[in-house]
């Protein structure tokens, strides 16, 4: 897919807009394409003065140039944001949803920088009034307010600049927090802002308006201090602990707080009942087990109270989850949120548990209906984003159950529509090919995405800007590899060792997957190994970077996964694992013995079978291999030569052809048929006492084998067999056979040791030859001053072998003896 090109978007434009093109235009946006508009082409779609095409055109551009603080953009996104209209302006009528894109997007372009400037006047817009008419929806103005501030200074913690306590101050004002450590200056930079601003601040008298400001402010100190690990903003984020704090916060902020203080002490977030219990403090704890078991008398305090705290808790906690192991597909984690979501499931209409409740009983009894279903789509879309991409089966089911519930079996609204449509949505992210990264940018709009307020209509905007919920695609990246045959080009099944770098969370681990699958992130992902016996191994080392793997259309990432092919090479012999599951058919000795039939059959028997078979060896070879040499001898040696009495040679060559089309080596087949040959021909030879001349170099050639195959038994060589050690084990004892049965080879090894002189035929020259070859015995005058050295010291009658091997350590155990029998002999002719 290539970049958007900017005459493509020009002649799509519609000539009355439409919220179909301006979906469109918000889609371009936060896929970066909308970087090839200019000024010009932005100031014609805000000439048209539609909203909805407005609020695409700010947030699309804003995210194409995320990051980049452009000039031009910033101001077109100024210029809507009324607080920032110099007085002498005339007074602009904008809707807030115009104003809440426009503040999110001045977030977007300065992701990152810590730019002090547009951090203070985000910090300010989190407490003033949203101009317009609409102050209903001031709300979702501070919330886009504070997740701008929070994408300026994302990860920057305590160095995003150098007045840091006084802004925490004023963030915590925001929340509600009782603790002010610069009350002075923060009650100065109020009142400056009051007379900049030509909106008043959002409060009564002097107190802060804090349900409306708390949500803004808490998700800009999460992104702030995203996985800083700081235990002082952590303990400030307190969550109440009193029956009386309780009646003081709202339950729906008791849930941004623990999602909040997770996000900062990131690295303590575990898959786990208990890590979910640690979160419910003892207070609330005890009394909500203690109520449901009707333990205590709920007149003593708000039961109410505490049930919403503790469900709240209990879905941020799992939201925590769901964030950290974003498109991890992480099992511990699967299995947790979807135990959540059954019993919460469960407690609104009774399904079958198979495991014991992890909620206390009676939660419908002091909980709203609409929370609890609120909880339970929140719990499922967190389960999703965990299994983003997968589209496993089990969270597919579930979700579809909760799909096609009807309003009869359920509160079912606009608001969780959505969300289960936007957790299918996750589930197939990319249709299998897209995953969700866990970067700081990705977490922050999925944070973003998921914040815990859903709609109650197409137009509910009043505290979350339903336009957000998309900004999922930052967070997308895609992960998708997939293995292509070199030979066919056609996509294939391929298994593939993934091993998963050691981090500071777990060890190094090492899963099994089968291709088309996704891989981890590239910034855990140390090797990836093409394995299985159809397709040569591949190893392919990754150094880990934070970055996505490969963007689309760029060709110029070396990356081996670029565009996410992986070409592999099938072995001959073997079929895709498309064609063959289970293997039966690339088992080509099963095929072999049904054309060549087994030993046991007559030949006759095997004339009359091959006659009625449909098709010949040569032809099933030609089905797994196109090499010429391996179906002329295919043709030569298994179906040419059938009529022959040795049926031992035709065996002999299906195996042999067997071994090269399953190793895709032809080349092995004149080194199999060269030794088999020609140990035959000795022993056929020795039975009728004609010995002809033969190449003297065989014993060498075939003594290099047995050391190279000797090797890789020991271990000294890792891998590369190339000759069966079975085969050339059969070659060693043939050829012992061999020399023990020769005639006259006893005699002239005899009449050598002695004299030195080399038989008068040729034929018993090279016999003897091949024995002192294969065994490896000195030259006579060697032999000689060995013995003697050892008659000299060992007494009579003991034998000489031990000394004998230890000096000459090269010599067979078979020529040692031999020796030895000869050591009494006198040494003469």
């Amino acid at each position: 897919q290539e970049k958007m090109l900017r005459t493509w978007i020009q002649y799509n434009r519609p000539s009355e807009p439409n919220f179909t093109h301006a979906g469109l235009l918000l889609a371009f946006g936060l896929h970066e394409h909308l970087r090839v508009l200019t000024m010009t082409d932005a100031y014609r779609y805000l000439s048209q003065e539609h909203d909805i095409t407005t609020l695409g055109l700010l947030l699309g551009l804003a995210t194409s140039h995320r990051g980049t603080m452009h000039p031009a953009i910033s101001k077109m996104l100024y210029f809507h944001v009324p607080s920032r209209h110099p007085s002498s302006t005339p007074e602009l009528e904008l809707p807030t949803l115009l104003q809440s894109a426009a503040v999110m997007g001045i977030g977007l372009l300065y992701e990152g920088s810590a730019h002090a400037l547009t951090m203070k006047i985000l910090l300010g817009e989190i407490g003033r009034r949203s101009g317009g008419d609409n102050v209903l929806e001031r709300e979702g103005y501070a919330v886009a307010a504070g997740s701008a501030l929070g994408f300026v200074a994302l990860g920057r913690g305590s160095d995003a600049f150098g007045f840091m306590d006084t802004f925490l101050d004023r963030l915590f004002e925001y929340i509600g927090s009782k603790e002010v450590y610069h009350e002075k200056f923060l009650n100065a930079t109020i009142a400056a802002d009051d007379q900049s601003g030509n909106t008043g601040q959002m409060m009564d008298g002097s107190q802060i308006n804090v349900d409306v400001t708390a949500p803004g402010a808490i998700i800009a100190l999460a992104l702030i201090f995203l996985k800083a690990e700081s235990e002082e903003i952590a303990a400030r984020l307190s969550i109440p602990d009193t029956h009386f704090d309780l009646q003081y916060v709202r339950p729906d902020f008791v849930m941004l707080r623990i999602i909040a203080r997770n996000l900062i002490l990131w690295s303590r977030i575990q898959p786990s009942i208990d890590w979910i219990g640690s979160q419910i403090p003892e207070t609330i704890k005890v009394g909500v087990f203690s109520m449901s078991e009707e333990a205590i008398d709920c007149d003593e305090f708000d039961a109410e109270a505490l049930f919403q705290a503790y469900i709240n808790i209990v879905t941020g906690a799992c939201i925590a989850i769901g964030l950290k192991y974003a498109g991890s597909r992480n099992g511990d984690a699967q299995e947790l949120l979807y135990s959540y979501t059954v019993h919460f499931l469960n407690e609104i209409k009774h399904v079958s548990v198979q495991t014991p409740s992890i909620l206390p009983k009676g939660l419908l009894q002091y909980v709203d209906r609409g929370t609890l279903e609120l909880c339970l789509h929140l719990i499922a879309l967190s389960l999703s984003v965990v299994m983003a991409g997968s589209g496993q089966l089990q969270t597919f089911r579930l979700l579809r159950y909760l799909r096609g519930r009807s309003s009869a079996e359920g509160q079912v609204n606009y608001g969780l529509q959505m969300a289960v449509s936007l957790a299918i949505g996750f589930l197939f992210l990319g249709g299998g090919t897209h995953s969700f990264s866990t970067s700081n940018s990705a977490i922050a709009a999925l944070l973003i995405t998921l914040y815990p307020r859903l709609p109650t209509g197409p137009n509910d905007n009043r505290c979350h800007l339903q336009a957000f919920r998309h900004l999922y695609v930052i967070a997308t990246e895609p992960r998708r590899v997939q293995t292509v045959d070199v030979d066919t080009g056609l996509p294939v099944y391929c298994p593939l060792e993934v091993t998963v770098a050691e981090t500071e969370y777990y060890d190094e681990t090492n899963y099994c997957d089968v291709t088309p699958c996704l891989l981890p992130e590239r910034s855990v992902l140390k090797n990836v190994r093409v394995c299985g016996p159809r397709y040569w191994p591949q190893l392919i080392k990754i150094t880990p970077e934070d970055k996505p793997w490969w963007r689309s259309g760029d060709k110029t990432d070396p990356d081996p996964f670029n565009g996410g092919v992986l070409y592999i090479k099938r072995k001959v012999g073997s079929c895709s694992y498309s064609d063959d599951p289970i293997g039966c058919q690339s088992l080509l000795s099963r095929a072999m013995h049904e054309v060549c039939d087994t030993p046991s059959t007559s030949c006759s028997t095997q004339l009359n079978r091959a006659s009625h078979s449909s098709f010949r060896v040569d032809q099933l070879v030609s089905t797994f291999s196109a090499n010429p040499s391996l179906i002329a001898f295919a043709k030569l040696c298994c179906e040419s030569w059938k009529d022959r009495s040795n049926g031992n040679f035709q065996d002999f060559c299906s195996q042999v052809l067997y071994e090269c089309m399953s190793k895709d080596r032809p080349s092995l087949l004149q080194v199999y048929i060269s030794f088999y040959t020609i140990v035959e021909s000795m022993w056929e030879h020795l039975k009728i006492g004609q010995f002809p001349f033969y190449d003297s170099l065989f014993p060498s050639s075939l003594k290099v084998a047995l050391a190279y195959s000797g090797a890789l038994v020991d271990g000294r060589i890792s891998s590369g067999g190339i000759i069966q050690a079975t085969f050339l084990e059969s070659l060693v004892k043939r050829v012992d056979n061999i020399f023990a049965e020769l005639p006259n080879l006893k005699a002239n090894f005899v009449r050598y040791l002695g004299t030195g002189k080399w038989p008068d035929a040729q034929s018993d020259a090279v016999l003897l030859s091949w024995y002192l070859q294969w065994y490896s015995i000195p030259p006579p005058l060697v032999v000689a001053s060995t013995v003697e050295k050892i008659k000299r010291r060992a007494p009579t009658g003991v034998s000489m072998l031990p000394l004998l091997r230890l000096l000459l350590p090269t010599t067979h155990l078979v020529g040692l003896m031999e020796i030895e029998k000869l050591q009494m002999m006198p040494m003469r002719s």
